[in-house]
Parts: structure tokens; sequence; C-alpha cells
């Protein structure tokens, strides 16, 4: 892809699964590539395995390193790290914090870094934001999950509505289950929801790469997420119906009040 050569990208989370196969098919493009990650050695070995540069630590702070990395300018920002944590409102503070700050407000950082130099330099950035069907839909058993991912996808909308005039590309991409990591962290819950349609982090890759060419805004790695979204936008309560209907499956699965216990799935 013409338009990704010698680009410099960021991909945040890119110590493995999606992260890492996002950072694959950038390199495998022609970009030059920054992976960010927590764990310094999946970032490094990933950097590594692509030809890339390695910047790891928290997502919030990694423009400013890897601007430097790249010689100056980030041209597209992938905005993937993301945690995922069980609960409802009995869940503590420190989850629902840590999942605002890295599913939400990491993204509202490195938007608030980024977009006034791609304004001054006349457009051409790209922010591409790791949403998950989560932020379309809902996520039964993960209230912070699935509240702080609605958040991100409404971040990136505004950010399209507001900036796409002025040259700057959003992409929200919206996987269901995909094989990380992340899902099996997910237990019986991932098992249930998402496992039976899981696809490899490579489709999601190979999805935002399209997104990319074709400057699409939704990124729906699986394509049925769009008629369940039509469902749930114009027949509110049918859709609410079979989520319920999911949640109560979820609760005899697990021989438990999913509802009400905070130890569930743990």
């Amino acid at each position: 892809m013409e338009t990704l050569r010698e680009a410099g990208v960021v991909v945040t989370g890119g110590g493995g699964g999606i992260g890492a196969a996002l950072a694959r098919r950038f390199a495998a493009e022609g970009a030059r590539v920054v992976v960010n990650d927590l764990d310094a050695d999946k970032a490094a070995a990933v950097a590594a395995e692509i030809g890339g540069s390695a910047v790891p630590g928290d997502a919030s702070g990694v423009v400013g390193p890897a601007r430097e990395a790249l010689g100056g300018r980030v041209d597209v920002f992938c905005a993937n790290a993301g945690v995922a944590s069980e609960g409802g409102p009995e869940a503590p503070d420190d989850v629902w914090d840590a999942s605002w700050d890295v599913n939400v407000k990491a993204h509202v950082r490195a938007a608030r870094e980024l977009v006034p130099g791609w304004l001054e330099d006349g457009g051409g950035g790209r922010f591409i934001s790791t949403v998950s069907a989560a932020g379309l839909l809902t996520m039964v058993g993960s209230a912070p999950y699935s509240v702080t991912k609605h958040a991100a996808y409404a971040f990136a909308e505004w950010l399209s509505v507001t900036y796409r005039h002025r040259g700057i590309s959003v992409h929200a991409v919206c996987p269901q289950g995909v094989r990380t990591d992340m899902l099996r962290a997910t237990g019986p819950t991932g098992e249930l929801v998402l496992a039976p349609t899981a696809i490899e982090p490579e489709a999601v890759a190979d999805a935002v790469l399209d997104a990319v060419a074709a400057d699409r805004f939704l990124v729906l790695p699986h394509p049925e997420t769009a008629g369940q979204y039509a469902v749930r936008a114009a027949e509110p309560d049918r859709w609410l119906g079979s989520m319920n209907r999911l949640q109560q499956k979820l609760e005899q699965t697990l021989g438990t009040d999913a509802k009400t216990d905070p130890e569930v799935a743990r």
C-alpha cells in the first residue's frame, strides 16, 4: 500500500495479539513501526522481528518517545492497548479506573498530542482505535469493559466527525472474539460468548489494512456484527431480550448468580 510506505506507525499493546499482528502487517507494507507494550521483552521481540523500534511502557506516555524514534512525525497511531475486567457495579474503583484510563483516556491523551501537529501539517494523520464489538453491542459479565469500550467508540466517532474534512482519518476496529491472551483470560464467559466464532489476530490486521485502503471508519472483522448492531438500534427490546437470555445461560453455566457475585468467573 503506497500510502504506508515509509509511514511512521505506532502500535500500543504491540507485544502480542492484535497489536503484534498490526505491527507485522504495517511493517510488511513498508512502514516504519514503533512497538509499544508494558512488557519490554515482548515489545523488543516484535520490534526485532519486523525491523522496528521498541518503546516499552505505559501507552499513555508513548507519543513523545515514539515521535523521536520515528524522526519527528507519527503518521499512524494504533490505540490498541486495552484491559478487560469482569464484574458490574460491585467491581472495585481501581478496576473501573484502570478500564477508563487504558481503554479511553489513553486514546484522549494520544489524540491531544497528535492532532495539533497533524492539523498544522495540513492533515494526513491516521488514528486507529481498537474498540471491540463490545463498544457497539455489550459484553455480558463485564460492565467496566462494556462501558469504556462504548466510550472508546464514541471518542473515535467524535474525532472523525470533527476532523475528517481537515484530512485526519479515523478507524474504529470492532472485532468480536479474537484468539489472544486476553480472550483466554476471560475464562468461562469468553468460552461461552466469544470462543465459538473467534478469529486469529491476523484476520483483524487484514480487516484494518482493507479499511485503511478504503478510508473506511468502521472496521468489522466479524461481518455479522453489522446486523446485530442494526437490530440493537432498530429493535432495542428484542436485542436486550436476546442478550438477557445469554446472561441467563452464563449464570447457568457458572452455577451462580453472575449479576451479584463479585467473584464470578475469577
